[in-house]
C-alpha cells in the first residue's frame, strides 16, 4: 500500500493561515468585531501567545550561538584572511544596502499599510535614543545583562568577540569550539520543536486578528508580499548587475543567464545550503576558481542574507504600522545595524528567518505579538529571498575570483 506524502510544515503552517481565516472570519460575521475581538482575545489568542514566547525564548542562544559557530567555522584567522575579509566585507556591504532598500520600499507601502485598534495593544510608544547613545548602547558592559534583557546588539558584539576569540586561541580554544558546536546544534534542534507548533500559533493569531479587524487585513498581506518582491528585484537590478559589472567585468545579462538554474532551484526548495551543489556548478562555468567557490558559497550560506534583511525591514515596517508606530530615523538605522550583523547568524537555519525578525522588533521596540500575521505567508516571502541570496552568493565569488586574479596579475608582472 502506497503511503500518503506528509504535509511540511510550510503546507501547515499556511493551512493553519487558511483555516484561522475562515475561522476569523466566522466570529466577526457571527458576533460582529468588537464581541469576537473580545473573546478571541481571551480564549483563542492565548495559544498564539505561547508560540510567540517561544520564539522570543529560542532567540537569545540562537543568535549567541549559532553567529559563534559561524566564525567559528572560518578556520584560522591568518589561512582564510587573504579572501575571507573581502567576502565577509562584500556579504555585510550589500546586506546593509539591502536593509536601506527594504526600508525605502517599505516605507512607499506604509500608506496602504493598516492600523489594527486591539484592545490591550492599541497604544505602543516607540523606544527613542540618539544615534551616538545607539552606538554606545551596541557594546555590553557586562555579559550577563544582555542576556537576561534580550539585547540583540549587544548578544551580537558579544558572540562575534567570543567567536573571533576561540579562534584565534588555536588549539587551546577548539575544545570550547567544538562545545559551541554542539550546543549551536542543539539550539537548533529545540527551535525545530518550535517551529513545529507554528501551524497552531498561526491559526490562534490569524483567528484572532480577522475577528477583530475583519477580512479587510487580507489585503495588506498581498500589499506586503508585493513590497518585499519589489525589494528583492531592486536589489539584484542595482546591487548585483553593478558588481559583477564593475567589480568582475561580466556582462549583467551573461551572469544572470548562467546562475539562474541555481536561482530557480533556490526559488523551489528555499534553501541555500541544498542550493549549494548547483550553485557551484553554475560558477565553475563562469570560470570561478574551485578553491574560491568552494570557500565562498559555503561562506555566503551561512552569513549572506540580502533577502532576508529586505524581508525584516518590510515586514518591521508593516509590523511598526499595524500597532501605531512610525519609526524614528534611529531606529530605521538599528533596524538596519541590527539585520545586518544578524544575518550572520540566520543562514543555513530552516524558520530562523522569522526568529530573526522578532530580534530586528525587539531592537526597536515593536511588540512581537502580531509576527503570527506574516508568518502564515512566510513561505512566500522565503522563496524569493532565498533565490536573492543564492544570487548574492553566486555575484560574490564571481567578485573575488576577479580580485584575486588580478593579484596573482600584479604579483606575476613584478616578479618578471
Amino acid at each position: 500500500m502506497k503511503e500518503k506524502k506528509k504535509l511540511g510544515l510550510g503546507g501547515q503552517i499556511l493551512l493553519g493561515l487558511v483555516l484561522g481565516i475562515v475561522v476569523g472570519a466566522i466570529f466577526w460575521i457571527a458576533m460582529g468585531a468588537e464581541a469576537a475581538g473580545a473573546f478571541t482575545g481571551k480564549y483563542i489568542k492565548p495559544f498564539g501567545d505561547i508560540f510567540v514566547n517561544l520564539l522570543k525564548f529560542i532567540v537569545v542562544p540562537l543568535v549567541l550561538l549559532s553567529i559563534m559557530d559561524g566564525v567559528i567555522s572560518m578556520g584560522d584567522i591568518g589561512k582564510v584572511g587573504k579572501i575571507g575579509w573581502k567576502t565577509v566585507a562584500y556579504f555585510l556591504v550589500t546586506t546593509a544596502i539591502a536593509c536601506v532598500i527594504g526600508l525605502i520600499v517599505a516605507s512607499l507601502f506604509k500608506g496602504s499599510f493598516p492600523l489594527l485598534q486591539l484592545a490591550e495593544d492599541a497604544a505602543y510608544e516607540a523606544k527613542s535614543s540618539n544615534l551616538m547613545d545607539t552606538i554606545v548602547n551596541i557594546f555590553p558592559n557586562n555579559a550577563i545583562a544582555p542576556m537576561a534583557n534580550s539585547s540583540m546588539l549587544q548578544i551580537i558584539v558579544i558572540a562575534l568577540f567570543f567567536g573571533c576569540g576561540i579562534l584565534v586561541a588555536g588549539e587551546k580554544g577548539k575544545a570550547l569550539g567544538d562545545l559551541v558546536s554542539s550546543f549551536n546544534e542543539v539550539t537548533q534542534k529545540v527551535m525545530a520543536f518550535i517551529l513545529s507548533v507554528a501551524p497552531y500559533g498561526v491559526f490562534a493569531l490569524m483567528v484572532w486578528v480577522v475577528a477583530a479587524q475583519g477580512p479587510k487585513i487580507l489585503g495588506s498581506l498581498g500589499l506586503v508580499l508585493l513590497a518585499a518582491y519589489i525589494g528583492y528585484a531592486i536589489h539584484v537590478v542595482l546591487v548585483y548587475s553593478m558588481s559583477v559589472k564593475i567589480f568582475a567585468q561580466m556582462s549583467p545579462g551573461t551572469f544572470f543567464k548562467k546562475i539562474f538554474p541555481a536561482a530557480a532551484f533556490a526559488f523551489t526548495s528555499t534553501s541555500s545550503v541544498a542550493s549549494l551543489p548547483v550553485t557551484k556548478e553554475c560558477c565553475d562555468d563562469m570560470g570561478v576558481h574551485s578553491e574560491i567557490s568552494s570557500f565562498v558559497l559555503p561562506l555566503g550560506a551561512t552569513i549572506n542574507m540580502d533577502g532576508t534583511a529586505i524581508y525584516q525591514c518590510v515586514a518591521a515596517i508593516f509590523l511598526a504600522k499595524c500597532v501605531g508606530i512610525d519609526l524614528t530615523l534611529v531606529q530605521m538605522i538599528t533596524i538596519v545595524v541590527t539585520a545586518t550583523l544578524a544575518s550572520i547568524g540566520t543562514a543555513g537555519t530552516s524558520g530562523a528567518g522569522m526568529i530573526m525578525l522578532a530580534m530586528v522588533l525587539d531592537a526597536v521596540g515593536v511588540p512581537t505579538t502580531y509576527i503570527g500575521i506574516i508568518y502564515g505567508i512566510d513561505r512566500l516571502f522565503d522563496m524569493g529571498r532565498t533565490a536573492l541570496n543564492v544570487v548574492g552568493d553566486a555575484s560574490c565569488a564571481v567578485c573575488v575570483n576577479t580580485w584575486e586574479k588580478q593579484i596573482d596579475a600584479k604579483a606575476a608582472a613584478k616578479k618578471a
